[in-house]
């Protein structure tokens, strides 16, 4: 009867003659913003649904005219949903309308904060307009996020030669690098205008613009874990 072969060690496993070390390394990077995003949302009620149609049309028209002002400014404006819904009647017998509803959301990007402020403001003074935001967040191909893993792989070559110190050897190859998690987190920071009425009424004719809002830039938090396995230079433990 033949012995079987008894199967070599998997390189990852670690063996006397090639003993492994594992270890994670992370970065933690504060860093400001890039960008910013703010919602508006356009509304017209009246009674005629034609009327509330052109009402909407003509705000919105005003709002991208606005907001393209800016030029180079605002990085991306976007539209979204389209409504206009009839409201019937709380009494009375069949399906009897009593106004028409309409709304229109837009999404503007901003990469320069210093009119953010402004277009803010402006937006808000406009008729049956409501704005919330901002939220303030770093692009998805931000360097940020490569400098945190950079940082992360740094942490975890430093902690392997560490713990090879401490056996009075050092590491040979690297056998496995794996991203754990790496999060580009986007800080919130949100606010409504309008208060408890959140739609703003039309601007007397004639009255000054309102004033810019002073906006703080909410400094984003960018977090990277990696895990990293490397061979030692078998120490001598005698």
């Amino acid at each position: 009867m033949t012995d079987t072969p008894t199967p070599a060690p998997h390189p990852s496993h670690g063996t006397p003659t090639a003993p492994r070390v594992t270890v994670r390394g992370e970065a933690h990077l504060e860093v400001d913003p890039e960008i910013a995003r703010i919602a508006v949302t356009l509304t017209a009620r009246n009674t005629d649904r034609r009327t509330t149609l052109d009402d909407l049309n003509r705000r919105n028209t005003a709002t991208l005219d606005l907001v393209k002002g800016y030029g180079d400014a605002v990085e991306k404006l976007e539209t979204g949903t389209l409504t206009i819904r009839p409201e019937l009647a709380r009494h009375g017998r069949g399906e009897r309308i009593r106004a028409y509803h309409g709304s229109i959301q837009l999404t503007v990007t901003l990469s320069d904060f210093t009119v953010l402020g402004e277009i803010v403001a402006r937006l808000a003074d406009q008729e049956l307009t409501r704005v919330d935001g901002p939220w303030w967040a770093l692009r998805p191909t931000s360097p940020h996020h490569a400098a945190a893993r950079r940082q992360a792989v740094q942490e975890a070559l430093q902690r392997a030669r560490e713990y090879a110190e401490a056996l009075d050897t050092r590491i040979g190859a690297l056998l496995e690098l794996g991203d754990t998690g790496a999060v580009g987190g986007a800080t919130f920071a949100a606010a409504s205008y309008g208060g408890a009425m959140p739609f703003r009424s039309a601007r007397a004719e004639g009255a000054a613009e309102a004033a810019p809002i002073d906006l703080e830039p909410v400094r984003q938090n960018v977090d990277a874990q990696v895990e990293a396995a490397f061979t030692l230079i078998p120490p001598d433990l005698g």
